[in-house]
């Protein structure tokens, strides 16, 4: 299970170190795609699978299906660590998520998000002012 915040750097060839801790749950490959918000998603290949899987169901002929899927997959890209865990995040992703240097490397359960730290920030800001409503809506959800 993914969890916690930590703040890393891209260094200048667009690798990103990836915690330690999360390394031996992603093993040697993982799935990086775009994500929601801005974010990417990075997933153990196990989870991807079952995600697309999931994904490659949804009716075509849905315009909101398509273009949810379109983001997902087509986005999608297999990544390798290398001998110190580090990625290669390739250009368009680094540009949907408007990555600088500095980023933020979150665990939520099941996938990592890496987000751009100034977004991360205002994101955590607009998220702990309304975290009382988002409550009070996820309890039709039974949260």
């Amino acid at each position: 299970m993914f969890l916690g915040e930590y703040n890393y750097k891209i260094d200048e060839k667009k690798r990103l170190a990836i915690p330690v801790r999360f390394r031996k749950l992603l093993s040697k490959k993982a799935v990086i795609t775009r994500g929601l918000d801005n974010c990417l998603f990075l997933y153990p290949i196990d989870e991807w699978q079952k995600l697309a899987e999931k994904l490659s169901k949804l009716p075509l002929s849905q315009a909101d299906a398509r273009g949810f899927v379109r983001l997902m997959l087509a986005g999608a890209m297999e990544v390798d660590f290398d001998g110190l865990g580090r990625i290669l995040i390739p250009d368009y992703l680094k540009n949907y998520a408007f990555l600088k240097k500095q980023v933020v490397i979150a665990g939520l359960y099941n996938r990592v998000e890496i987000w751009d730290e100034d977004k991360w920030q205002e994101y955590q800001k607009k998220t702990e002012m309304e975290v009382g409503d988002m409550a009070e809506r996820l309890k039709e959800l039974g949260i």
